[in-house]
């Protein structure tokens, strides 16, 4: 009756039976109102003037009900678990720290990782070799052991691992290596291959690389956590690589050509005449691989900082207002 109640939930009318259900909870939850329900049934609750409540999610609170009986058919409501069921390992996490160049194109390492592998003494069994697993008393070999509830539906069960034995229905005498765990620790040496393009945050995924799992169960997987160191002169903004270089005000004024660092290696870079302070050049392909796609690059944006003296010499302000006074002459012309 319960798989029904739950498989139906959401059909017309199905408000009205949790809500039944709902309050059912509400009784199971006060000793008191159980108590009652238990020697006199629905009337003396009635008769005692409890109210049975009403929710207004009865759905949500029927979700919590259930939580945790282990399900409501075959595994759950007086179903039988499996023995020795294999459960898969768990994931290993591995922190990785590259430097600027190494993100920005890519790179292969060899790293050590230490991790649960099956335990060569037993074979991963965890049961001590020589010896026979026997049946576990608590739970009759089932692995699950059935606790039951009174309620005004009906009997519900609730059916949970059994703790003596861990779920497997068999005792065993333990591994002297490995306790019983069927595993243990190792050193392993793998190659990591990391993709171009990877920044601070991005994980890589070794599958089966992780913990072995219990009883022949599959391994989990590494995932590879990467940290990228920075680069005292380049900094990066997604794909693109940022720089700034300062120029004398001369130079702006004229133009020239200065090397300017890249990832590639120092590169020359046209400084157009009359650039104005704060003006960004680009360097197109010069950035950083779009991840997975390493043909595609990002670009290098270069601001330009125009220095200006704080002080002159005689000749150099001589000059400057030599320059001064030929842009007043100039501009009155054009006025003419």
């Amino acid at each position: 009756m319960g798989l029904l109640l739950y498989l139906n939930c959401r059909e017309p009318g199905a408000e009205d039976k949790f809500k039944e259900i709902s309050n059912a909870y509400e009784v199971l939850l006060d000793d008191e109102k159980r108590s009652i329900y238990d020697k006199y049934g629905e009337a003396g609750l009635k008769g005692a003037g409890m109210g049975m409540g009403d929710f207004s999610n009865p759905f949500d609170l029927f979700e919590s009900l259930f939580e945790g009986m282990g399900g409501m058919g075959g595994g759950g409501m007086g179903g039988r678990g499996s023995r020795n069921r294999a459960t898969e390992g768990e994931d290993q996490i591995y922190n990785l720290v590259l430097n600027f160049k190494e993100a920005v194109f890519g790179v292969e390492k060899e790293i050590d990782i230490t991790r649960l592998d099956s335990c060569s003494t037993c074979d991963g069994s965890g049961a001590k070799p020589g010896t026979k697993p026997s049946r576990c008393n608590t739970c009759g070999g089932q692995g699950q052991v059935v606790s039951s509830a009174r309620t005004p539906l009906g009997v519900f069960q609730q059916v949970m691992t059994c703790s003596t034995c861990n779920g497997s229905g068999e005792i065993s005498t333990p591994c002297n290596t490995c306790r019983g765990d069927g595993r243990g620790k190792k050193s392993k040496r793998i190659s990591l291959k990391v993709p171009a393009g990877v920044d601070s945050g991005s994980r890589l995924r070794v599958r089966s690389e992780g913990n072995a799992g219990r009883r022949g169960g599959p391994p989990g997987d590494l995932f590879v956590s990467i940290d990228v160191l920075s680069d005292p002169v380049l900094k990066r903004d997604d794909t693109n690589i940022l720089y700034t270089c300062k120029v004398s005000y001369i130079d702006a004024i004229l133009g020239t050509t200065m090397k300017v660092p890249t990832v590639d290696g120092v590169v020359d870079l046209r400084i157009p005449s009359g650039t104005q302070p704060g003006t960004t050049l680009v360097m197109a392909k010069k950035g950083v691989p779009y991840l997975n796609k390493s043909n595609i690059r990002g670009d290098q944006l270069v601001r330009v900082q125009v220095e200006i003296p704080k002080r002159l010499s005689g000749d150099e302000k001589k000059l400057i207002e030599d320059l001064a006074s030929l842009n007043k002459t100039k501009a009155a012309s054009s006025k003419r």
